[in-house]
C-alpha cells in the first residue's frame, strides 16, 4: 500500500539476507535517516540541471518532492522512487532558447511531452509492455539517448566553458577524479563535491587573482554604438567585461523562507516539436528503473510498467505547468536501495517532504543560482558525455547487432544529424532540426528499413562488423534491435 507501513522486525536494521520491502518500514528515526540519504542521493543532479536549463532550482526542488509523492499514490506504493529533475530535455531546452524561448515556452513544451509520456503510460498499460519494446527496441533508444547528450556539446563550447576556462578545468579535473577513486556513497555524489569545489575555487581565484574578463550570456548586451540593448538587432552582442567569479549578493538579498516564482506555461508548436524526442528516453529510463526494482525486490512489476510512466508524465506535466522542470526516476536512489537493501516507500515520503522544505527557502535558490559559470563548464562537460554515453550503455547491455545495417544506417546518420543540429524546413513555419530530427531519422529509418530489408541467410554485412566468411569466422544470421 502507498500509505501506511508493518514494522520489519523489530524495526532496527534487516538481518543479512534480508530486505525491508516497499511496504514495510524500520522505525521513524531510522526511516527518517534513510529518507536523508536519498534527499543527498537525488540532491546534486535535481538542482542542477534545472539551472542549466535556466529554470528555477527552488521550483524544481520543491516539485520533485511533490512529484514523487504523486508517483507513488499512482504506482500504489509498489514501484519505490525519487523523481527528480529529468536530464532529457537538457539539450531540448537549449534548442527552444537558442531560438528565443523564454521560460514559459521552455515548460509549455515540456508539459505537452509530459502528457505524451503519460499517455504512452496508459497505452502500456491496456495493450501491455511489449509494445515499448517494439515500436522502441533498443537500438532506436540507445540512439535517443545518445544523440540527446551529444547535441549538447556545443552548449559547453559556446556558453560556460569561456566563462571561465581554467575554473572549469579545475572542476572537470576534480569531477573525474571523484567519480574515479571514490566509492561507495561519495561516489554517488561526485557531481555535488565537483560543485563544492568549483565554488571553492571560484571564491579562492576572486581573492587572489582578482576579477575576471569574459562575456556573461545574456548580460552586457551592447549596440554598435555602445548603448545598452537586449538582444535585439544584428549588432546587440554580449561584451566582455570584468566581473567576479563568485557573488553571493543575491544570497544576502533572498528570504529564508517563501514561495517560489511560479508562471504559467506558453505552448509554441516549435518548441514542442524539440521537446517530444526526449519522451523515449523517459520510456527507456522509467522501464529500466521498474526492471532494476523488480530484480532487486523479487518482485513481478510489469504488470505497473503502465502506471509508472504515466505517472511519471503526469508528474512532468504537473511540474512545468507551474514553472518548474521536468521530472524523472532516479538511478542515484536505485543505489541507495542497493546499498542499504531498503526499498520502503516510507523512506520517500520522508525525502519528499524535505525536498518541499527546502524548495521554499529562497535563499538556497540564490545560492544555487549563483553558481559560477566556469563551474557549470566543467560539470556538464562530464554530465552531457555521461547523458550520450549511456546510449551506448543501452546497445551493449541489449548486444545491439551493429553488423547489421539495419541498425547501422539509421543510427549512423541520426546521431550527425543531431550533433551537427541540422534543419530540415518543412514549410516556413514547420522545422525539424538536431534532435528533433534525428530522433524522425532512426525511429522511422530502422523501422522503415526493417520491414523492407531482405536478409538472405548467411548475409552478414555492415561497416563496422563485416561480414565474418571474409575473415575465415563462422557465418551467423544477422539480427535487429536486440541480438
Amino acid at each position: 500500500m502507498s500509505i501506511g507501513w508493518k514494522l520489519h522486525g523489530d524495526g532496527r536494521t534487516p538481518p543479512p539476507g534480508e530486505v525491508v520491502g516497499p511496504g514495510e518500514r524500520l522505525t521513524w528515526p531510522r526511516t527518517a535517516g534513510i529518507g536523508a540519504q536519498h534527499v543527498v542521493a537525488m540532491f546534486g543532479a535535481t538542482f542542477v540541471f534545472p539551472v542549466v536549463m535556466g529554470l528555477d532550482p527552488n521550483l524544481s526542488i520543491m516539485m520533485s518532492g511533490v512529484a514523487t509523492i504523486l508517483f507513488l499514490l499512482v504506482v500504489g506504493g509498489r514501484v519505490p522512487s525519487y523523481l527528480g529533475t529529468s536530464a532529457s530535455f537538457v539539450g531540448a531546452v537549449a534548442a527552444i532558447r537558442a531560438a528565443g524561448g523564454d521560460s514559459a515556452t521552455v515548460t509549455g513544451a515540456i508539459l505537452v511531452a509530459g502528457l505524451a509520456l503519460a499517455a504512452v503510460g496508459l497505452t502500456v498499460h491496456v495493450l501491455g509492455g511489449e509494445v515499448v519494446h517494439r515500436l522502441f527496441p533498443p537500438v532506436v533508444t540507445g540512439a535517443v539517448v545518445m544523440l540527446i547528450g551529444f547535441n549538447l556539446a556545443p552548449v559547453v563550447a559556446t556558453v560556460y566553458w569561456p566563462q571561465d576556462q581554467w575554473v572549469a578545468l579545475g572542476t572537470l579535473g576534480f569531477a573525474v577524479l571523484c567519480t574515479v577513486l571514490l566509492r561507495g556513497f561519495w561516489g554517488r555524489i561526485s557531481i555535488l563535491l565537483a560543485l563544492v569545489f568549483g565554488f571553492a575555487l571560484s571564491w579562492l581565484l576572486d581573492a587572489t587573482a582578482g576579477k575576471i574578463t569574459s562575456v556573461l550570456p545574456g548580460q552586457n548586451l551592447l549596440d554598435a554604438s555602445g548603448k545598452a540593448c537586449r538582444g535585439e538587432g544584428p549588432y546587440c552582442v554580449a561584451t566582455a567585461f570584468p566581473h567576479d567569479r563568485l557573488s553571493f549578493s543575491g544570497v544576502d538579498a533572498a528570504d529564508w523562507f517563501g514561495f517560489p516564482d511560479l508562471h504559467a506555461p506558453d505552448f509554441k508548436t516549435s518548441a514542442i516539436l524539440l521537446a517530444l524526442p526526449p519522451v523515449i528516453a523517459l520510456i527507456a529510463e522509467n522501464t529500466g528503473h521498474v526492471k532494476a526494482v523488480s530484480a532487486m525486490t523479487g518482485e513481478n512489476l510489469d504488470p505497473v510498467l503502465g502506471r509508472a510512466l504515466t505517472a511519471d508524465g503526469a508528474a512532468t506535466a504537473l511540474a512545468t505547468g507551474l514553472g518548474g522542470s521536468p521530472t524523472t526516476t532516479y538511478a542515484e536512489n536505485i543505489g541507495v536501495m542497493a546499498a542499504t537493501r531498503i526499498y520502503s516507500t516510507a523512506a520517500y515520503y520522508v525525502a519528499a517532504v524535505v525536498a518541499i522544505a527546502f524548495g521554499l527557502c529562497p535563499k538556497f535558490g540564490a545560492l544555487v543560482a549563483a553558481t559560477p559559470g566556469g563551474v557549470l563548464g566543467g560539470i556538464t562537460v562530464v554530465l552531457y558525455g555521461m547523458i550520450g554515453l549511456l546510449g551506448a550503455k543501452i546497445w551493449i547491455e541489449n548486444r545491439v547487432d551493429f553488423g547489421d545495417p539495419v541498425n547501422l544506417v539509421p543510427v549512423a546518420a541520426a546521431v550527425i544529424l543531431a550533433i551537427g543540429d541540422v534543419r530540415l524546413d518543412i514549410t516556413d513555419d514547420f522545422p525539424l532540426q538536431g534532435i528533433a530530427l534525428g530522433t524522425v531519422a532512426v525511429l522511422v529509418g530502422y523501422h522503415l528499413l526493417n520491414a523492407v530489408a531482405r536478409r538472405p541467410e548467411g548475409r552478414g554485412g555492415g561497416v563496422i562488423a563485416p561480414d565474418e566468411r571474409e575473415i575465415g569466422g563462422p557465418v551467423r544470421p544477422p539480427t535487429s534491435g536486440a541480438g
